[in-house]
């Protein structure tokens, strides 16, 4: 039996599964997110939790958890980030996006330090895919504690091509 620290703290995240999400071509249309910005600093989040924490809420009052639970990352900023959390149906005083698109995921397992070379790799995938990224999204699979929890900290990046 594991005493550790990290397994006993509660799981919030599910266990992520790669496979349907490892270099695989994902077509979105209209698929609904909710919309929100993350203070950064260096990139790295300040007030994550917080802000997961208040979206959670308003998903789960207004009854619109997702079947998948896909929170994404636009790291569009050193200072900031937009986060897009997959709903079920629009949330009342939330910004609420459709997202529309086909994108190439690639998985990548590790710490969160080597995502400039999870990148690179992205960029060399995608490139080898004859396509050319548009815009390039992050998603955590898991929350840090899960991860630690799990001893797997899987990242997908998602290139909209």
């Amino acid at each position: 039996m594991d005493n550790s620290p990290a397994s006993s703290q509660p799981i919030c995240c599910p266990p992520f599964n790669p496979d349907p999400w490892d270099r695989k071509e994902i077509r979105w249309q209209d698929r609904l997110f909710l919309k929100d910005r993350v203070t950064s600093f260096l990139h790295i989040p300040l007030n994550f939790g917080s802000v997961m924490r208040r979206n959670m809420e308003k998903i789960q009052q207004a009854g619109a958890l997702d079947t998948e639970q896909i929170v994404l990352s636009d790291e569009n900023s050193l200072w900031g980030a937009d986060v897009y959390i997959a709903v079920s149906q629009s949330v009342a005083g939330s910004q609420t996006i459709p997202l529309s698109g086909t994108f190439l995921a690639r998985v990548f397992e590790g710490p969160y330090k080597n995502i400039r070379r999870w990148m690179q790799e992205m960029e060399t995938y995608v490139a080898s895919q004859g396509r050319q990224i548009r815009k390039l999204y992050f998603f955590y699979t898991t929350c840090p504690r899960c991860a630690k929890k799990y001893g797997k900290n899987y990242v997908v990046l998602l290139a909209q091509i």
